[in-house]
């Protein structure tokens, strides 16, 4: 692990620390609506004036909240969360990324739905392949792409060797393409496979699922030149 990850994971562990009591969450909370002056705090969280004091310290030394002076009653301060402070709180960018390349088995359907749900968070480009490609992409899949407004455009399955680029973020959304697939995989989504069933219902969770994990992705990646 580098030093700089290193001192990352440190800085978040600690910031977690800070958070991880309820009674300090809660001031947090509070603040988040907007600032407060410490007796204003205390009332609204029923916490005594002194375990209040604390709590700001143990948030003050972490640099979550801060004080100004009233420019009214200058007897008064508030407090007030630090701009931008909670976003250490996120995991660190995963890496520059060219083109992410989703690989299932057949390439007909999960495959196609993380490439449509991409598109729409990323202006990384996105492309899709197969272990074992099928002959067509599976009805299903563009039956839920319709009734979810998404473009999946119906083009004929393709085997990753003839679309894995060197550049490319190599993203599994099977197990079975995750446990044969011989090049580097940089992430892996266990999605259930919807062709089981072929239910409607199946496609649909499996989108949702694709949607979740693409969301949580997406911010992490940042486009290379």
């Amino acid at each position: 692990m580098s030093t700089d990850r290193a001192e990352n994971l440190r800085q978040r562990a600690v910031l977690h620390a800070a958070l991880a009591d309820p009674a300090r969450l809660g001031i947090v909370d509070t603040l988040a609506l907007g600032d407060a002056s410490p007796s204003e705090l205390a009332q609204a969280l029923g916490m005594p004036s002194n375990l209040l004091a604390h709590h700001l310290k143990v948030l003050e030394r972490e640099g979550v909240v801060g004080r100004s002076r009233s420019e009214g009653d200058r007897r008064r301060s508030y407090v007030h969360l630090v701009s931008g402070s909670l976003d250490r709180l996120a995991s660190p960018l995963v890496r520059p990324a060219r083109r992410v390349l989703f690989v299932c088995t057949a390439n007909s359907a999960r495959s196609h739905l993380a490439v449509a749900l991409w598109r729409r968070a990323s202006a990384i480009p996105a492309e899709s392949a197969g272990t074992h490609p099928a002959a067509a992409i599976a009805p299903g899949v563009l039956d839920t792409a319709r009734r979810h407004g998404l473009d999946v455009p119906e083009v004929r399955p393709q085997h990753v060797a003839d679309a894995h680029g060197p550049e490319d973020l190599v993203v599994t959304v099977c197990d079975r393409a995750h446990e044969e697939l011989t090049i580097p995989v940089d992430v892996h989504w266990s999605i259930p496979d919807p062709l089981r069933t072929g239910r409607p219902e199946a496609f649909d969770e499996a989108l949702q699922e694709i949607a979740h994990r693409v969301e949580h992705l997406a911010p992490s990646l940042v486009p290379t030149s």
